[in-house]
């Protein structure tokens, strides 16, 4: 089934020079890309973004870090583009990454991990919302 899915360049691999790799890497593997914007987070957005982590303890290292520079967002589709995408980034745990994944290539930590994804259908809508609203 064709899906959509969100992706999110993070401000490390973003700073580092490597969102041409990586979107290089998206296109080999048959992810078309609907929508993408640059922009910075602010306090708010984040909080909208991430709201299911602001009682988290790990939150205000990740707001920090995600309002830190500028990040890549992409709205992107193919068959199965939520399971693949998150296949193709890889674990968000440094010691688990997979070699190739674009969390193992360009990740430098947990919070720094260079890259985002969402995780089901319904986060993909919500999260492809927040960001592009109706212009996707």
């Amino acid at each position: 089934m064709i899906e959509q899915s969100l992706f999110l360049i993070k401000p490390n691999a973003v700073a580092e020079g490597h969102v041409g790799e990586i979107i290089t890497m998206l296109e080999k593997v048959g992810f078309k890309i609907k929508a993408m914007r640059m922009f910075r987070f602010d306090k708010e957005l984040s909080a909208l973004f991430y709201k299911d982590h602001l009682d988290k303890e790990f939150y205000p290292r990740l707001e920090r870090f995600m309002c830190s520079g500028d990040t890549i967002a992409m709205v992107l589709e193919k068959e199965n583009a939520i399971h693949d995408l998150r296949e193709l980034i890889g674990d968000v745990i440094p010691e688990k990454r997979k070699a190739g994944t674009i969390r193992a290539l360009y990740g430098n930590g947990i919070t720094d991990n260079g890259a985002h994804a969402s995780d089901s259908a319904k986060s993909a809508l919500r999260e492809i919302s927040i960001l592009f609203g109706d212009n996707k």
